[in-house]
């Protein structure tokens, strides 16, 4: 298909002797919002730390755009096009929010005015507190910052790990609008969360990660009427 903008194909990552992805697939097309849901240890920060090149495979292909990522380096990947912004936010505490957010842009010859301008527009209140150290923040407003951080190198596709995890539920309903509101932008989204209702509505299609690998695909309305996915996510009993 030539709208696929990603693919994994048959991905094996471990850690030592232990396999914690064992062979999953799956596309990305552009423009879309793709969700990957699992329990906690089914192997969704390792796929995305994966696709980062933080964490190397063991074998199996990760292709953007058609270019091979697996021999890549971690910055190498941000400059093709793709910006993690990663579980647990990982600002720098004693940076101001503006310095964290310039950090996001290091792979850039120069900071672009207009991204920064786009940031702050997504996410006032990080301009409200640009001056004040990351560390001084809120668990919600850290997240808005690493998001922002992700977006300062322009990136086609952006990775979200758990955006929601942590944070107050106004705070999550809040970031999950801009999220939307990023794709529209034509930023792609590959989004790992717990989360599982507030991922499908707003996700395209989702893959469900159980152990290392996929159990479930579909569309969000099929995966939201799954009994599956109900049962084990939505708290729905059959």
């Amino acid at each position: 298909m030539s709208d696929v903008l990603f693919e994994i194909e048959d991905l094996h990552v471990s850690y030592g002797s232990i396999a914690a992805i064992k062979g999953i697939s799956l596309q990305v097309r552009k423009g879309e919002i793709v969700t990957i849901l699992g329990a906690n240890g089914a192997g969704k920060t390792t796929t995305m730390r994966t696709i980062s090149q933080l964490l190397k495979a063991k074998s199996g292909s990760i292709r953007f755009k058609g270019q091979e990522l697996t021999q890549m380096s971690a910055h190498q990947v941000v400059r093709l096009g793709i910006s993690h912004s990663p579980e647990g936010r990982r600002v720098f505490g004693i940076l101001t929010v503006e310095e964290n957010l310039m950090l996001g842009a290091f792979t850039r010859k120069s900071v672009d005015r207009d991204t920064l301008r786009w940031v702050y527009e997504l996410f006032p209140r990080l301009e409200e507190r640009k001056k004040q150290l990351a560390g001084t923040l809120s668990g919600g407003e850290q997240q808005m910052l690493a998001i922002g951080r992700a977006l300062m190198s322009n990136p086609e596709m952006l990775l979200l790990d758990e955006p929601s995890l942590g944070i107050a539920p106004i705070l999550v309903k809040a970031i999950f609008e801009q999220i939307r509101e990023i794709s529209r932008k034509g930023v792609t989204v590959l989004l790992v969360e717990q989360n599982a209702k507030a991922a499908l509505k707003l996700a395209d299609r989702g893959y469900v990660l159980d152990v290392g690998k996929i159990s479930l695909e579909g569309t969000s309305e099929e995966l939201l009427a799954s009994p599956r996915v109900q049962e084990a996510y939505l708290g729905k009993k059959h």
